[in-house]
């Protein structure tokens, strides 16, 4: 990572090394967030923490810039997790380890967290600058934004004085974010019944790994597959040409990343195993040909193993299997309006087997609460005919595009100033935070930037180098460009 202090954007790789270190994934923020209060202190700067766990940081305008409109910028302190099966790593504990492959900065075996720490590193950098011009200006950075909003859901009215706001957690250099989706979280629950005895001598694990995984928002239309989508399949299928006995199934870890990998456990009859084991592959190698292109690593394995937990019932494991093929994933439709952005989608996230129930976690997302609603009420019904109960929590809003916003018109213009060329305005189908922080403040204008970020919320997490130059050249521009107050 030295080899980054020669770059442009140098004092963001210098904060973003220092926030790697830190371990800070979601609701485990508060580590990070006092080394940025005794940061602050040290360098003079107003830092308040609300009740919620949010920060804000205070910094009086550049001379000669005291008369422009205040800015907030904003991040999220808090990271995904996700690690490869074969990773020894502890969030909680253990430091990012980031290092520079070619043109991109990635991490060893874990997510990187350049979403949404590249951005949370701009703002400390420009408020650690001393030649930045820029009018008044504040930085807010939010808790448990991955899982859950909550520190958006819980952002109180009349903290801040800035009337426009520039989010950093956009993650494709030279498009300008106006709109999001707005999301909702579907939990469902499968009671089972396990049989009292098992008749089966033998007992077989099968885990499907090398998927890409990905973030249920920017990626969800690239066609990847869901590791609980396949398994579910897949042992359906095994369980109409097979006396099988299904034990546990479990797959994902995040109901906002695409499942990568997979587990279950079956048990059979023990001269059945070689049958068993080579239908299983005959099968994944045929929905290995539908997803060649996008999912060229996927793998099965089929072992035998040791298990003492009683198998489902049958009627139990019917079920499980049903509702697991059943319920949707991935597009569910695209935007009539703004040709090639997703308008609805649905994530299978999580699949948790425990005593005496199944948990399900999915993710909906859309751009028209409309369309979010359709697809909750779509996996109610499905968890209706399978004997499952569905909550939903976490519903957030949109953000809808304001087309006369001076935010976006600034950096529109200040990026064909400083590169020659027109950015995308585009509407992302993720879960920015702007949609909830209008509920405490209606007027503020919007806008998110920020570098290419590529397979967030997935252990192949980079962040293109150049990118970052790019976005540091922008942001100081946007800064400088902000016009006077009214």
């Amino acid at each position: 990572m030295n080899q980054l202090a020669a770059t442009k954007a140098s004092p963001i790789w210098h904060f973003f090394s220092q926030i790697c270190a830190i371990p800070h994934p979601s609701k485990h923020e508060q580590a990070l967030s006092s080394w940025i209060q005794h940061w602050a202190n040290e360098k003079g700067l107003a830092i308040e923490e609300d009740a919620t766990g949010n920060l804000k940081i205070s910094k009086p305008a550049t001379s000669g810039m005291e008369n422009r409109q205040g800015v907030i910028m904003q991040a999220h302190l808090d990271m995904v997790p996700q690690k490869n099966s074969d990773t020894v790593h502890d969030f909680t504990t253990d430091p990012i380890r980031p290092y520079v492959d070619g043109e991109w900065v990635t991490a060893e075996g874990t997510t990187l967290g350049a979403d949404n720490g590249i951005g949370m590193a701009s703002a400390l950098a420009v408020l650690d600058s001393d030649d930045i011009a820029h009018g008044p200006l504040e930085v807010l950075l939010t808790i448990d934004e991955e899982a859950g909003m909550t520190g958006a859901f819980n952002l109180k009215p009349d903290w801040f004085e800035g009337k426009i706001l520039i989010n950093t957690d956009s993650e494709q250099n030279g498009e300008v974010y106006m709109g999001c989706a707005g999301g909702v979280d579907a939990n469902l629950n499968l009671p089972i019944e396990r049989k009292a005895v098992t008749s089966k001598e033998a007992a077989l694990a099968l885990s499907i790994r090398g998927l890409k995984g990905g973030h249920s928002g920017c990626d969800i239309h690239l066609g990847r597959g869901s590791a609980n989508q396949l398994m579910g399949q897949l042992i359906r299928h095994l369980s109409q040409q097979f006396d099988i006995e299904l034990v546990t199934v479990s797959g994902g870890s995040l109901r906002n990343a695409i499942a990568r990998e997979a587990d279950a456990t079956l048990r059979i009859d023990a001269d059945k195993q070689t049958e068993l084991s080579e239908a299983a592959q005959r099968f994944f190698a045929q929905h290995s040909k539908l997803l060649a292109v996008q999912e060229p690593s996927m793998a099965l394995t089929v072992e035998q193993t040791e298990t003492t937990a009683l198998p489902f019932t049958e009627s139990s494991a019917t079920q499980l299997l049903n509702l697991v093929c059943a319920l949707p994933h991935g597009v569910i439709r695209m935007s009539d309006s703004i040709e090639g952005v997703v308008e609805t989608s649905t994530n299978l996230g999580v699949v948790t087997t425990e005593e005496s129930n199944v948990s399900i976690q999915c993710l909906i997302r859309s751009l028209d609460d409309t369309g979010r609603q359709q697809v909750a009420d779509q996996h109610a019904a499905i968890a209706a005919l399978a004997g499952a109960t569905v909550s939903f929590d976490g519903a957030y809003p949109g953000w809808a595009p304001n087309t006369d916003s001076v935010a976006m018109t600034t950096v529109r213009e200040t990026y064909q100033s400083l590169f020659g060329s027109t950015p995308n305005i585009m509407v992302i189908h993720a879960g920015l935070e702007c949609g909830l922080f209008k509920a405490a403040y209606p007027d503020w204008d919007m806008v998110s930037i920020g570098p290419t970020i590529k397979f967030p919320h997935s252990p192949d997490e980079k962040v293109e180098i150049a990118s970052v130059d790019d976005y540091w050249t922008l942001l100081q521009g946007v800064l400088k460009a902000i016009p006077k107050a009214a």
